[in-house]
């Protein structure tokens, strides 16, 4: 379970949200067995896809991240809802390249620089909202600040950080978001920068041992932050064995009848949860003649 905070500055001008997201990120690592880059990659993005669902206003809104680059990773791709709720995949998990000049894992190496940030937004209406922009860094939250500037025109800071064990289990991983609304004044912003100068990266502010809210509040600090609201966050696959049936019956009946006749079982393994369901040829047909 993961812990988000949003909290707001006394004149309402300025948004801040944290999140710790490690026993989320814990999960992703028990999943996918990913090595230690692949952990902090996805990770990241499946904490900014996490903030970025929490921001939606209706119940069934959902929000798809996905990145496509020319990095050892492959695509990476992460589904959050409107609570927040997150599940998550990446082409290739196990990826083993050298540190960055900095000593740390080399996140935008194994994503890639070259390649896009897609942003879906399922709103309910006719048709979804898309929005692409190129990747920055493949560090993903310059990447995620620059999508908000650029795609919705909202001034963003973001931190995103995963801080992995040795033996690849997950010590602490969160991120937080900073967004100014329309009327924010100069003397905010000022604020904000001086803010940024001095507040140390994410992951170091979790290791010392500040909370979700702690950190909400130091990012708007000098401007008479409250806390606005807060959820309990997790990775949440809604996969089951009807959708798996639906998606069987939509690869057409030739394939459906080929799947038949050639195994004596046909296994379908959801790329979010690792969860197996099994058809047997009759079945198959079955969903064949429902088509």
């Amino acid at each position: 379970m993961g812990i988000l905070k949003r909290a707001i500055s006394a004149d309402a001008s300025v948004i801040s949200m944290a999140i710790d997201a490690t026993d989320i990120v814990a999960e992703i690592e028990k999943i996918h067995k990913t090595s230690a880059v692949a952990t902090a990659a996805l990770g990241r993005l499946s904490i900014a896809g996490s903030l970025m669902g929490y921001t939606l206003k209706n119940e069934k809104d959902s929000v798809t991240l996905r990145i496509d680059s020319d990095g050892p990773l492959g695509q990476l791709v992460v589904v959050a809802d409107s609570k927040g709720n997150v599940k998550s995949c990446v082409n290739n998990p196990v990826v083993e390249i050298p540190l960055n000049p900095q000593g740390k894992l080399d996140v935008g190496g194994a994503v890639g620089k070259n390649g896009t940030l897609s942003v879906v937004k399922d709103l309910g209406l006719k048709e979804p909202y898309v929005g692409v922009i190129p990747l920055v860094s493949g560090e993903i939250a310059e990447d995620m600040a620059s999508y908000y500037a650029t795609s919705e025109q909202i001034p963003t800071v973001c931190g995103l950080g995963v801080l992995v064990n040795p033996d690849l289990t997950v010590n602490v991983a969160g991120g937080y978001l900073i967004q100014l609304l329309p009327f924010a004044d100069e003397k905010c912003i000022d604020i904000i920068e001086k803010n940024m100068q001095t507040l140390p990266p994410m992951t170091t502010m979790m290791a010392s041992g500040l909370s979700a809210e702690d950190i909400a509040l130091k990012l708007l600090d000098g401007m008479e932050p409250n806390i606005l609201d807060e959820a309990e966050v997790f990775y949440k696959c809604d996969c089951s064995r009807e959708r798996t049936e639906r998606v069987l019956a939509s690869i057409g009946n030739d394939e459906l009848k080929s799947l038949a006749e050639e195994e004596n079982e046909i296994k379908v393994c959801c790329h979010f949860c690792g969860k197996e369901y099994t058809f047997t040829p009759a079945e198959a047909l079955k969903l064949r003649e429902n088509s």
